[in-house]
């Protein structure tokens, strides 16, 4: 059992006040809803939400072979354009995923990870190990920064007014601006499927951040968010999430994310475990699954085709965009191919369902 406490971002308080409703994430305490995750979900879809991930972790490789580093520790080719960012899968010696993360370039030798919070201190780890080869030097940066994304079709005009220069970013852009007496850094990404950034400041500038936007964003339909509507937006959206639907078990193949992989960029950690593994092939894939009927599949449903398990589900929900229940799952290969009817045991009762090539909803970018 742990006992340890758990930890808490700089915007705590005011999550409480807002009317954050806490639970347990990985040892964070974070809110799963405020108003609720069906109006939380369509506010983000229709206008804008804001979602407190200070959670996530910040790791700064700098020095002169920053940028070899980075290559070196991701199975993608990263990006050496400053303000230009990489998603990228982090990768143990026989293949598995151990993390997936967006790399920024900040300059020719200093580079930002944002890693998941789960695996932070692992992350780092990982990095100090590798880096003995190295002319680098890294930072872990987590407890000195909270970060904050602003997602939806609103989310430019509302950020625009606190940052206008952020409105010209690129999608997976990144910019160092002022803000509130420091540097802030300024990020277009986002986990819903809609235009939004993530700003990551000082715990003061994070709550000075918070402020503004609760202050500007009733014109823009701004709502606070938590971690359920950010479940069932990413699932609609087809983002992985680590620890659920990737971990060191699997390889970026089987995880249906075989496009971040570069083999032929040289060498990287996994690349030869990678290339025996799918010359090998694979038992099993992660696949959509669609409800035809009603019901919520939950993890660990199991889908069947023609009265055979085929795999379970290691994500599922109902998915409100979609007026359907959704989820993805490792499943055997006879099911891979999009339109396959198969089942999923709910509760004991077997539901239509047929296998989707995701995401399940067109994103807006």
């Amino acid at each position: 059992m742990n006992d340890s406490p758990l930890k808490r971002t700089p915007l705590f308080d005011a999550l409480l006040q807002a009317g954050g409703r806490m639970v347990d994430f990985h040892g964070w305490e974070m809110p799963v809803q405020f108003a609720g995750i069906l109006a939380e979900h369509q506010a983000v879809r229709a206008a804008c939400g804001v979602f407190d991930v200070s959670h996530m972790g910040q790791v700064f490789i700098s020095g002169q072979e920053a940028h070899r580093f980075v290559e070196h520790v991701n199975c993608n080719r990263m990006s050496s354009d400053p303000g230009k960012g990489t998603y990228a899968h982090i990768l143990a010696e026989d293949g598995g995923i151990l993390d997936d993360a967006i790399t920024f370039c900040l300059g020719p030798e200093r580079f930002l990870a944002i890693v998941n919070a789960a695996t932070a201190d692992r992350d780092f780890a990982w990095f100090r190990k590798q880096a003995a080869d190295f002319a680098v030097e890294l930072d872990h940066a987590s407890d000195r920064y909270g970060m904050l994304a602003v997602q939806g079709p609103a989310a430019p005009a509302l950020v625009g007014e606190l940052f206008p220069a952020a409105l010209a970013l690129p999608r997976f852009g990144i910019a160092e601006l002022p803000w509130a007496g420091e540097m802030a850094f300024v990020m277009r990404t986002g986990y819903t499927g809609e235009d939004g950034f993530e700003v990551a400041a000082s715990p003061a500038g994070t709550l000075a951040f918070w402020e503004a936007l609760r202050a500007k964003g009733g014109p823009h339909g701004l709502v606070p968010c938590g971690l359920g509507s950010r479940d069932t937006l990413r699932l609609e959206a087809g983002y992985l999430l680590y620890g659920a639907d990737a971990d060191e078990t699997r390889t970026p193949y089987e995880a249906n994310c075989g496009w971040v992989v570069k083999l032929q960029k040289g060498d990287f950690i996994g690349r030869e475990a990678l290339i025996r593994r799918k010359e090998a092939g694979f038992k099993e894939k992660l696949t959509g699954v669609r409800l035809l009927a009603r019901g919520v599949p939950r993890h660990g449903c199991a889908v069947f085709r023609d009265g055979r398990k085929v795999g379970e589900l290691c994500s599922a929900t109902f998915a409100p965009s979609l007026d359907a229940g959704i989820g993805v799952g490792y499943l055997a290969p006879e099911a891979w191919e999009a339109g396959t009817r198969v089942e999923v045991e709910i509760h004991g009762k077997k539901i239509a369902a047929e296998t989707v090539r995701g995401p399940f909803r067109k994103n807006s970018v």
